[in-house]
């Protein structure tokens, strides 16, 4: 069995711009020719199946990344955020440092997801089909090694699974897998245009593990052990015939169905062109504000392709539908904003002359003339006693989506189509109509308005996500939005809630990102294991759908989740555990996503992991991605941080974690009582003390808004970006225009360097003061500092926002605060994580040492022995 490699006692990076993905830690899962084996807990067996006849699965090299775009089928869904995709990773010569210290995607695997909503579940023992049960495998040809599949849109914790109960059950480490189901793959899926095989037991999918008889077609379920018929299809002459199906082939692929049953359907090249964006704006915004919300509407109309169709309303008091029709002046339709929209006004509005929603070719000029003509707020109110009835606004944008096809009489959409999006630029709260709360705290029914203002904004989300509307809210300047009141409409869409400081650079850019982002409809997760394993716990944006499948097949236990939307930003957060000691040698996992994508065809997604399992605590720990396994604890830890005083509570969770680990799986100090946190995983007290330092759970953000805005945004975002968002990436300039990746410890701050420091939201630019001197290097290095940051989130949704400072300026406490200190540990730690600091001169060591600025924090060292435990050799 192959030993991974272990962590060398340093790490640093040299990266240039511009370069491609890096991965770290290779794979770890040893191969072993022995067959899968498949058990059930019924007694009896199938009838004998010779060698000769039974096809193993072959040998393949899977997919390295995704497919394609984002998407759901079957079903509806829940509240979701979108998140983006994370920043690029670099190849790149590495260079000898002093920690281990990763950075980057652990493997070449997927990602992940959430809403906040944490979905129990049980799966019951299963039952084979018919009167022939299977208690064990079936007798094994397999000639040649089968790999244990991985793919991009599947990470686990661990790449192997501990045989026994006790020990694989330790909460505080725990096992899981983080799921991306619209997640692209480079290159694509194995893409199959006919129906799937499926066990008519269970309803799991034929894959490359099932065992086959290539005399009968037949294939073996390798999640309940059922005998199925192929109907002929995989009858075969050689088993390497059989190879020819991508299903038998690839841990990935996609079943594709471009047939609509729908009514009415019509095929497109890809809707995210036609499908219609309606703006919802904040007309009670102060000049300064509304200057800068102008540019940024006038750059997203010129960002939008020719065929977009765009929709224009203006809400305050009353809600102004632009009409398109009038090309030489701005004018609108307006409806009193205090009540819901009367039918009458609706079909008033709809079955008029005007145009409210029009193709961006015939109606550039004419949007650019309505943002032109926007008037600042004239009268003397503070900021959040304005009234603003953006209820009624998101009711009218749905309705003009909607249009002549909409049912009034029902409220009902009868129009198939694909995902629209309302975009909501708000600048402060709702306070005026349906949906709203009073301007002041103070008032004093306020919490009962709040409850009720939060009930229906969920149930407006729930109409807009079955008409097939996501509802993005972008939130910018120093009013305070009320977000618990906002928030759930955004999220019961399945779209993004942002705050953004103004209405500038970053609020522009995910303007733009927030139309352009593809997103499937329809979306259904289900997960299937083997009977071995029961899945605990689902963090991410959909909710627990309860379909019936007994007529089709007779002991589906999968558990299926309805999503809200599928995009490459989302994840799921799945924990599981042993149900009881596993006894075979390997354990499997499928993940079938069913969802209509943006192309408006079917897609069944069928992505099969097989994981061996192993007795030894160690060989399982050296198993464990520590970035996987850092990304499912915060979302778990997370999930409990409803308030500040929660957060407080998780921050000792984690302590108690890493307590608990140490105790269960760390090793005895000799003359001591004291235990020493295992080497294997040696990374994850990193990931976990940048945790409870951060954004997420720390105090560095200031308002609870933000914070909660933060965290729901996390339980929802991709791997890559919930990673970001636990532990910032350290890049330091070097000359020639290079960075060299760093960990991120205070003792970066070199006066003669610039840093950039990633953070998932936020990325810093922070330029020593002796570099600073140079007006030239400086000029070079900040230069190159801000290509790299704009690298690094070319795609990522929200855009984060990028700042820029020198040493010594009070906007540096921003980048201090995100980094582990260090500078108080002892000479011979600060070199074990930073060798270059062996060479400097006394000189430069007291220049270091007075850049720091203080903070009573402790170092990682000191936080780990103050638990009691002895850190890992490593730390």
């Amino acid at each position: 069995m192959a030993t991974p490699p272990q962590a060398s006692p340093g790490y640093s990076r040299t990266i240039t711009p511009q370069m491609d993905s890096l991965s770290s830690k290779p794979d770890q899962s040893a191969m072993s020719p022995a067959p899968p084996t498949i058990s059930s807990g019924a007694p009896r067996f199938p009838p004998p199946i010779s060698q000769q006849d039974q096809i193993p699965s072959p040998s393949i090299k899977l997919p390295t990344m995704l497919s394609p775009a984002n998407g759901v089928k079957t079903g509806s869904s829940v509240p979701h955020m979108s998140t983006p995709p994370g920043p690029p990773v670099f190849a790149s010569p590495v260079r000898p440092a002093a920690v281990p210290f990763r950075t980057s995607p652990a493997t070449p695997q997927p990602v992940a997801f959430s809403s906040a909503s944490s979905l129990p579940t049980s799966s019951p023992p299963y039952f084979s089909n018919g009167s022939v049960e299977l208690q064990q495998q079936l007798p094994s040809a397999i000639e040649e090694p089968v790999p244990d599949g991985k793919s991009p849109c599947v990470l686990f914790s661990a790449h192997k699974v501990l045989k026994h109960k006790k020990q694989a059950n330790v909460p505080s480490l725990g096992f899981g897998v983080l799921v991306s189901p619209g997640r692209d793959t480079s290159p694509g899926p194995q893409v199959i245009q006919r129906d799937p095989h499926r066990c008519h037991d269970c309803g799991a999918y034929s894959n490359l593990y099932s065992n086959i008889l290539i005399g009968s077609g037949q294939w073996q379920c390798v999640i309940c052990g059922n005998l199925n018929g192929s109907e002929g299809e995989y009858i075969a002459l050689s088993k390497e015939e059989l190879r020819n199906f991508p299903e038998l082939s690839s841990p990935l692929v996609d079943f594709i169905q471009t047939g609509n049953k729908r009514p009415s359907f019509v095929p497109v090249t890809d809707s995210r062109t036609s499908a219609p964006v309606v703006l919802v704006i904040d007309e009670c915004l102060d000049e300064q504000h509304l200057q800068y919300l102008q540019s940024s509407l006038h750059a997203f109309v010129d960002s939008l392709p020719p065929t977009t169709r765009i929709g224009i309303i203006l809400y305050g008091r009353a809600v102004s539908v632009y009409d398109f029709s009038e090309e030489s002046i701005a004018s609108a339709e307006v409806i009193p904003g205090g009540a819901s929209p009367t039918q009458e006004a609706l079909k008033a509005l709809i079955y008029g002359t005007g145009i409210s929603l029009s193709p961006m070719h015939a109606s550039k000029e004419v949007a650019h003339l309505i943002f032109s003509s926007l008037r600042p707020y004239k009268l003397n109110v503070p900021e959040a006693s304005r009234d603003r009835c953006l209820g009624t606004a998101v009711e009218v944008a749905l309705a003009i989506i909607q249009g002549p096809s909409a049912d009034f009489s029902r409220g009902v959409v009868k129009r198939p189509g694909v995902n629209s999006r309302i975009i909501v630029c708000a600048g402060g709260p709702n306070t005026y109509g349906p949906g709203s709360v009073p301007h002041s705290y103070t008032h004093p029914n306020y919490p009962h308005k709040e409850k009720t203002a939060i009930k229906w904004m969920e149930h407006l989300g729930r109409e807009a996500h079955q008409q097939n509307t996501v509802i993005d809210i972008l939130c910018a300047g120093t009013c305070p939005v009320r977000v618990p009141v906002l928030q759930p409409l955004a999220k019961a869409s399945g779209g993004a809630f942002v705050l953004h400081d103004d209405f500038g650079e970053a609020f522009g850019m995910n303007l733009q990102r927030a139309s352009a982002r593809a997103a499937g409809s329809h979306g259904l997760l289900e997960i299937r294991c083997s009977d071995d394993i029961l899945v605990t716990q689902v963090v991410g944006p959909g909710e627990e759908a309860h379909i019936e499948n007994h007529e089709t097949f007779k002991n589906d236990l999968s558990l299926c989740i309805r999503m809200l939307s599928v995009e490459e930003t989302q994840c799921f957060s799945i924990s599981m555990e042993n149900r009881h000691d596993i006894k075979s040698d390997f354990v499997f996992f499928q993940f079938a996503i069913q969802y209509s994508n943006v192309y408006q065809a079917d897609i069944t997604r069928v992505i099969t992991i097989r994981l061996p399992t192993v007795d030894s605590v160690p060989e399982y720990l050296q198993s464990v991605e520590d970035e996987v396994a850092a990304v499912l604890i915060a979302k778990r830890t997370l999930l409990g941080a409803k308030s500040h005083s929660d957060a407080i509570d998780m921050r000792t969770t984690i302590d108690e974690r890493v307590k608990d680990i140490a105790l269960k799986f760390g090793s005895q100090v000799p003359k001591s009582k004291l235990r020493r946190f295992p080497k294997e995983i040696s990374l994850l007290p990193e990931f976990l003390f940048h945790l409870r330092r951060g954004p997420l759970l720390g105090n560095i953000v200031g308002h609870e808004d933000e914070r909660s805005v933060l965290r729901n945004l996390f339980l929802n975002a991709s791997f890559d970006l919930s990673l970001r968002m636990v532990a910032p990436r350290c890049l330091m300039h070097r000359e020639g225009g290079t960075f060299e990746e760093l960990p991120a410890y205070d003792l970066v701050m070199q006066s003669d360097t610039a840093v950039v420091l990633d953070h998932g939201t936020d990325v810093f630019i922070w330029l020593g003061a002796e570099l600073a001197a140079d007006e030239g290097r400086s000029a070079a290095a900040v230069a190159a500092c801000k290509t790299l940051a704009e690298e690094l989130t070319e795609l990522r949704f929200p855009a984060p926002r990028i700042l820029a400072f020198k040493e010594g300026s009070s906007q540096a406490r921003y980048f201090v605060s995100r980094l582990i200190p260090a500078h108080k540990d002892p000479p011979y730690e600060q070199e074990a994580r930073f060798p270059q600091l062996r060479t400097l001169t006394t000189e430069q060591r007291t220049k270091l040492k007075s850049s720091f600025i203080h903070f009573d924090d402790p170092s990682i060292c000191e936080w780990i022995r103050s638990l009691k435990v002895v850190p890992p050799e490593p730390i």
